[in-house]
């Protein structure tokens, strides 16, 4: 396996006016592992992981993912990534048959090989009872799955996930991480943000923690492990959320 990180990112910088919402952020992660990438709400998951696809270009800092550097080798890097971004950008007026066929062909199948391969993945991820039925018809935890089996159609080396299983219900969610394990298994490397702490503990071989843009916290699950801690525990203790719940007299 090739030595160089999957990603590697250096003093990575993202301002919105005079606010960061990425601040200096270095993180390495090794190629064939599974990776979380966790922080409470605006802690700058989705603007890292918008960089790291190309959707937002970062104010300073470097980003290299398989060892080329971004924006220089953008296309040849994207050719090599599966995508599954948090608002899912979909085709609500393709059937999910077309819109994983498309995307096949974006990547440079032949048109019989992307058929094919967009009727097998639709199956599996059962999809194909309703063929005609539209995206724009298909529910959070469908269009989820459909762009799942989209990001999977050209065996891409790197999976970039913002919050995958947000709204797929239980039997999806385990088909899905299952596949992503298999993926993992085969040298694949997948670096995903979920809210879902017990998920990203059950599958992740390592996970890093951001609070206000900045990381806090990084290593391997057994490392980051105090004793009988578990993701949840550490995760409030890293980000400083561990006090007392107030009560309310009336509730």
């Amino acid at each position: 396996m090739d030595a160089t990180p999957a990603i590697s990112v250096r003093n990575l910088r993202k301002m919105y006016g005079a606010k960061a919402a990425v601040d200096g952020l270095d993180l390495q992660v090794p190629r064939g592992c599974f990776f979380g990438f966790l922080g409470p709400n605006g802690a700058g998951k989705t603007t890292t992981i918008r960089m790291l696809m190309g959707l937002a270009p970062p104010t300073s800092g470097s980003i290299e993912l398989l060892g080329l550097p971004m924006p220089e080798h953008a296309l040849e890097v994207k050719g090599k990534i599966g995508l599954v971004p948090d608002e899912s950008l979909l085709f609500d007026h393709l059937t999910g048959q077309e819109f994983t066929e498309f995307v096949g062909r974006m990547y440079g199948l032949e048109r019989p090989r992307a058929r094919e391969r967009a009727r097998e993945l639709l199956a599996l991820f059962e999809l194909d009872s309703e063929p005609r039925k539209l995206i724009g018809d298909y529910s959070k935890g469908m269009r989820k799955r459909v762009a799942m089996a989209a990001a999977l159609i050209h065996r891409p080396e790197l999976f970039l996930l913002d919050e995958p299983f947000e709204g797929v219900d239980a039997v999806g969610a385990r088909l899905m991480k299952e596949i992503l394990l298999e993926q993992v298994r085969h040298g694949a490397t997948v670096f995903l943000t979920s809210h879902v702490l017990e998920v990203v503990e059950r599958l992740c071989d390592r996970v890093a923690i951001i609070q206000e843009g900045k990381l806090v916290l990084a290593g391997t699950m057994a490392e980051l492990r105090s004793g009988s801690e578990t993701l949840e525990d550490i995760f409030v203790r890293v980000v400083g959320a561990e006090r007392p719940a107030e009560s309310l007299d009336w509730l």
